[in-house]
C-alpha cells in the first residue's frame, strides 16, 4: 500500500504522464516474499493501468535507465543530493501550479476582453490599456524566472516553458490586436471630443450671434454698429476655424493610419468643413449686405439732409425781402447754390437707387427709399415754385411811381373805403400792390393767399422735419425728455396729414387760381371734405398745449429751435393751423367783397360759408371735448351743430305748461350741446388752475333723444324763450337764449332735424304737430 500511495502520488506531482514502471526486487527471500505479495494484494487497489517489469537486481536496472542518470545508490554515476531534489522538486511544482493559474487568468482576461464593449471615456479606455500592459509584463516575468529556474532540470523546463511560450505566443498575438484596436478607438474617442467641442463653438455660439445680428440697419449710425458687431464676430470666428482646420488636418493623420474608423473620420473632417465654409460665406453675405445698406442709408441721409436744407431755406426767406429786384434774385442765387449742391441722387433719377440696391431691398428699406423720394418730390417742386416765382420778380421791370386819383366813393367799381384818398402806387403787374381797379385787387389777395400758403407749407414742414422727425433720431434719444417719448400724436396730432393734405393737394389748386382769383370759391368747396383734417387737429390742440407747457424748456426743444434757428417757440407755429382757418374766410371775404357782381360770386359765397361752418364745428367740438360724466359714446350723437349756454326752466307733468308756477322757480344755468342725433344739457363748471392752465369743463346733466323732442318756438311773455319738450309733455324744458338771433338759429337747427327726421321716419309721432301748432302760433 505504500508502494502504490508513492506511486499514485508520483503520477499526480509528474507533469507528465507514467508510461512504464520499474519495480526492484529486495535481494533476501524475506523482502522479496513480502513485497511480492504486498504488491499483489495492493495492485488491485491502485489499478494501475500502465505496463509494470518487475526487477530483480541493478544490473537488470541499467538495461532499462543509463548509468549517468543513476545515483550511486542504485548503480549509477550521477551525483544527487535528494534534499536538494527535494527542495527543487517542490519549486517545480509549485511553479507548475502557479503558471496553470495564470494560464487560467489570462484565459479569462482574454475572453472579457473580447467580449466586452470598448468603454465610452477616453480616461476609462486608458486605464483598459494600462491593465491589459501590466497583463503582459507579468508574463513576461513569470518566462524569464522560469528560464532561470529550470536550467537544472531540463526534462521539467522543457515542457513548461514549453508550455509558456506557446500561452505568451498566442496571448501576444491577441495583446497586438486588442491593443491597438484600443488604441484606434482611443484616438477616436479624443478626436470627436474635439470634433463636438468645435461644433458646438460654431454651430451653436458663433452661429447663433451671426443670427442674431440684424441684416438691416434703419439708419447709419445702427448700422455702423451692426457692422462692428460683425467684426468682432470674425475676429472670433478665425480664431475657432483655425482650431478647425487643426482637428482636419489630424482627421486626415487618422486617417492615413489606416484606421479602422476611416469612414468616420472622414465624415466628421467633411462636416466639420462645411460647417467653417457656411459660417464664413454667412459672415461675408452679411458684412457685404450690410456695407451695402450703409452705403444706401448715406445717399438717403444725405438727400434727406439736402431737402430739410432746403426745406429751411425755403421757410426762412421772408416775403418781404425779396419784392425787390435785388431781393428777388439774391434770394434766386441761395436756391441755385442750393440745387448747384445737391446730392447725386437728387440730380439723377431717385428709381436709380432701387434699381442699383436691388438685390439688398427689404421691404423696410423700400419704403424708406419710396418716404425719401416722396419728400425729394415735395421740395423739388416747392423750389421750382419758388424759382418760377422769383424768376417773375427778379424780370420785372418797376415803373416810376406816380400819383393815381380815386375814383369818386359813390362809383359801383371801387367800394373800398380805405381808398377814399390819394395814394402812391408802384404800378406794376406783377407787385403786390393796392389799386382801385376791382380785378386788379382781386388777383393781388390771390397772390397773398398763394404766397402765404406757400409759407404756411414750408412752416408746417420745418415742424415735421425739425422737431417731430427729430424726436426719432438715436443722437438725440438721451436729450429727449420721458413726457415726450411716444407721444409725437399728442404733441403734433394730425399735422402730417394736415401738411400732406396742402402740399399735394390745396396749394395746387389755389396757384391754378392765379389768372383767375374768382375761380378759387369753387376750389374750396371740392375740398371742403378735406378741410375736416382741422377738427380733429383742434379737438386735440387741448392736450398738445398741456403737454408743450411741460417739455417747452427742455433741451430737446431748445436744440431743435437751434438747429431751425427759429425765432418763435413751437407753440406758435403749432398754432398756425387754427390762424390759417381763419386767414381763411377773411381773404375769401375780400374777394367776395370785390366780386359780388361777378357770375362766381355764389362760389365765393359758397366757399365763405363753408369755412365759417369749420370754424364754428372746430369751436363747437373743441367745447364737446369738456364733457364729463356722459356714460356713452359722444360720437354716437352725432355731429355738433350748435352750443351755447341758456337759463333754463324744467317742469315734469303732463299738460300745458303754467308760466305764473315756473316763474317762481330760479332758473338753472345750462350749456346746451345739439347734436344731429340728441340735445345734451350739461352745467358749466368754474376754471380752475394756473391762468394758462384754465379749462372749463362741462358737467353733463340730461339727455333728449331727437326723436322724442318737440318744440313750441314762443312762450307768452319773454320773445327769446321758447319751450323744448319730451315724450308728449311729460317733461317740458323752457330755454331763454342771450338774443333773439341766437334763438332764431337754434330753433332753425332743431327745425331741420326734426323735419329731416319726419322724411325718414324716425321721429316721434307727436312731434310734428306740435311743430306746426307752433308755426301757426307764430303767423
Amino acid at each position: 500500500r505504500v508502494y502504490a500511495a508513492e506511486l499514485t502520488n508520483a503520477n499526480m506531482s509528474f507533469p507528465g504522464h507514467l508510461h512504464l514502471v520499474l519495480v526492484l526486487r529486495p535481494k533476501t527471500h524475506l523482502q522479496t516474499t513480502g513485497t511480492d505479495l504486498g504488491f499483489r494484494f495492493s495492485q488491485e487497489d491502485f489499478a494501475l493501468k500502465m505496463p509494470m517489469v518487475m526487477l530483480s537486481s541493478l544490473t537488470d536496472l541499467l538495461r532499462f535507465i543509463d548509468e549517468n542518470q543513476l545515483s550511486s545508490e542504485f548503480g549509477g554515476t550521477l551525483e544527487e543530493c535528494h534534499s536538494d531534489w527535494i527542495v527543487l522538486q517542490t519549486a517545480i511544482e509549485s511553479f507548475a501550479v502557479t503558471v496553470k493559474e495564470i494560464a487560467q487568468l489570462l484565459q479569462t482576461f482574454g475572453t472579457e476582453l473580447s467580449e466586452i464593449e470598448l468603454p465610452d471615456e477616453a480616461s476609462h479606455i486608458t486605464y483598459f490599456c494600462k491593465h491589459l500592459s501590466i497583463a503582459i509584463n507579468i508574463i513576461f516575468y513569470i518566462g524569464s524566472v522560469c528560464e532561470k529556474k529550470t536550467h537544472h532540470v531540463p526534462f521539467v523546463s522543457c515542457r513548461l516553458v514549453a508550455q509558456l511560450r506557446d500561452m505568451e505566443m498566442a496571448f501576444d498575438g491577441f495583446f497586438e490586436k486588442h491593443h491597438l484596436k484600443l488604441q484606434q478607438y482611443l484616438q477616436l474617442l479624443q478626436y470627436e471630443m474635439s470634433f463636438h467641442e468645435v461644433q458646438t463653438t460654431i454651430l451653436e455660439k458663433l452661429s447663433a450671434q451671426e443670427k442674431a445680428i440684424a441684416s438691416v440697419g434703419t439708419t447709419v449710425a445702427q448700422t455702423e454698429q451692426l457692422l462692428k458687431d460683425l467684426e468682432m464676430l470674425e475676429t472670433t470666428a478665425e480664431d475657432e476655424m483655425g482650431r478647425a482646420q487643426i482637428i482636419i488636418l489630424h482627421g486626415h493623420q487618422l486617417a492615413a493610419s489606416h484606421h479602422y474608423a476611416l469612414a468616420l473620420i472622414v465624415q466628421r473632417c467633411n462636416e466639420l468643413r462645411h460647417h467653417s465654409d457656411t459660417l464664413t460665406t454667412a459672415l461675408r453675405a452679411k458684412r457685404a449686405s450690410l456695407t451695402r445698406i450703409r452705403d444706401l442709408l448715406l445717399r438717403l441721409e444725405e438727400t434727406v439732409r439736402w431737402c430739410d436744407e432746403g426745406a429751411y431755406l425755403l421757410a426762412n426767406q421772408l416775403l418781404d425781402k425779396f419784392q425787390s429786384k435785388e431781393g428777388a434774385q439774391a434770394a434766386l442765387q441761395d436756391i441755385e447754390r442750393l440745387v448747384e449742391m445737391a446730392p447725386s441722387v437728387v440730380r439723377s433719377n431717385p428709381d436709380v437707387l432701387s434699381l442699383e440696391f436691388e438685390a439688398i431691398l427689404t421691404p423696410q428699406l423700400q419704403s424708406q427709399i419710396k418716404a425719401v423720394t416722396e419728400k425729394l418730390s415735395t421740395v423739388q417742386g416747392m423750389i421750382q415754385s419758388r424759382q418760377a416765382c422769383l424768376r417773375k420778380l427778379a424780370d420785372i421791370q418797376v415803373r416810376p411811381i406816380q400819383l393815381v386819383a380815386p375814383r369818386p366813393e359813390n362809383s359801383p367799381r371801387c367800394k373800398s373805403p380805405s381808398l377814399s384818398r390819394s395814394v402812391l402806387i408802384s404800378f406794376s403787374p406783377s407787385l403786390l400792390c393796392y389799386c382801385p381797379c376791382i380785378p386788379r385787387f382781386c388777383s393781388h389777395v390771390m397772390k397773398e393767399l398763394i404766397e402765404t400758403e406757400r409759407i404756411y407749407v414750408d412752416e408746417l414742414l420745418s415742424v415735421l422735419l425739425g422737431y417731430r422727425a427729430e424726436m426719432d433720431n438715436p443722437s438725440l434719444s438721451n436729450i429727449l425728455p420721458p413726457v415726450l417719448r411716444n407721444k409725437k400724436e399728442e404733441l403734433f396730432g394730425n399735422l402730417p396729414e394736415i401738411y400732406k393734405f396742402h402740399s399735394r393737394i390745396f396749394l395746387h389748386d389755389l396757384e391754378s387760381c392765379l389768372e383767375s382769383p374768382e375761380r378759387v370759391g369753387a376750389r374750396f368747396l371740392e375740398r371742403k371734405e378735406n378741410f375736416q383734417v382741422y377738427e380733429r387737429y383742434c379737438r386735440n390742440k387741448p392736450r398738445s398745449d398741456a403737454l408743450w407747457r411741460q417739455c417747452s424748456d427742455s433741451a430737446f426743444i431748445q436744440e431743435c429751435k437751434k438747429k431751425l434757428d427759429h425765432k418763435l417757440g413751437l407753440d406758435t407755429y403749432l398754432l398756425k393751423p387754427v390762424q390759417r382757418l381763419t386767414k381763411y374766410q377773411l381773404l375769401l371775404k375780400e374777394l367776395l367783397k370785390h366780386s359780388s357782381n361777378s357770375q362766381y360770386a355764389s362760389e365765393l359765397q359758397g366757399a365763405l360759408n363753408a369755412m365759417l361752418d369749420l370754424l364754428k364745428s372746430v369751436n363747437d367740438s373743441m367745447h364737446q371735448i369738456a364733457i364729463t360724466g356722459y356714460e356713452g359714446e359722444l360720437s354716437d350723437l352725432g355731429r355738433v351743430l350748435m352750443q351755447g349756454s341758456f337759463n333754463v326752466w324744467i317742469n315734469h307733468r303732463k299738460g300745458p305748461t303754467r308760466m305764473k308756477d315756473m316763474a317762481r322757480f330760479k332758473p338753472m344755468q345750462r350749456h346746451l350741446f345739439l347734436h344731429e342725433r340728441a340735445l345734451l344739457f350739461c352745467k358749466k363748471r368754474e376754471e380752475s388752475g394756473e391762468a394758462h392752465d384754465r379749462t372749463a369743463s362741462y358737467s353733463f346733466k340730461h339727455c333728449l333723444m331727437m326723436s322724442a323732442v318737440g318744440i313750441t318756438e314762443n312762450v307768452k311773455g319773454d320773445v327769446k324763450k321758447f319751450e323744448i319738450w319730451y315724450n308728449g309733455k311729460e317733461e317740458v324744458y323752457v330755454v331763454q337764449a342771450s338774443t333773439v338771433d341766437v334763438k332764431i338759429a337754434w330753433l332753425t337747427e332743431i327745425r331741420k332735424i326734426l323735419n329731416n327726421q319726419q322724411k325718414t321716419g324716425k321721429g316721434s309721432h307727436t312731434a310734428f304737430p306740435f311743430l306746426l301748432i307752433s308755426w301757426l302760433y307764430v303767423f
